[in-house]
């Protein structure tokens, strides 16, 4: 499954995001779970973001990773517009993988 989740935040907690995102990331760099690709980008007007997530488990994979807990319980109240989750459905790739 893949999966583009687009969000905006209220410019006041866009520096509490960052410190939630760096948790996160952090704990996958410890925990390494298998069949997950995982990335986080800042757009250039610094309070949207766009996530890509490739889960070959589903869902589930990520509620067991604490860090990532914590950053999904308060995001809808930091976000100025609802997360927008796509599903992917992969066309083609070059040097992606």
């Amino acid at each position: 499954m893949q999966v583009m989740i687009r969000y905006k935040l209220s410019p006041d907690d866009v520096k509490q995001d960052l410190e939630l995102l760096r948790d996160v990331f952090d704990e996958l760099d410890s925990v390494q779970p298998e069949g997950l690709r995982y990335a986080t980008f800042q757009l250039d007007d610094e309070v949207t973001f766009v996530s890509f997530v490739e889960l070959a488990e589903g869902p589930q994979m990520m509620r067991h990773l604490q860090a990532f807990q914590r950053y999904r319980a308060t995001l809808d109240a930091r976000c100025a517009e609802t997360p927008v989750t796509t599903v992917l459905r992969e066309v083609g790739a070059y040097r992606f993988h």
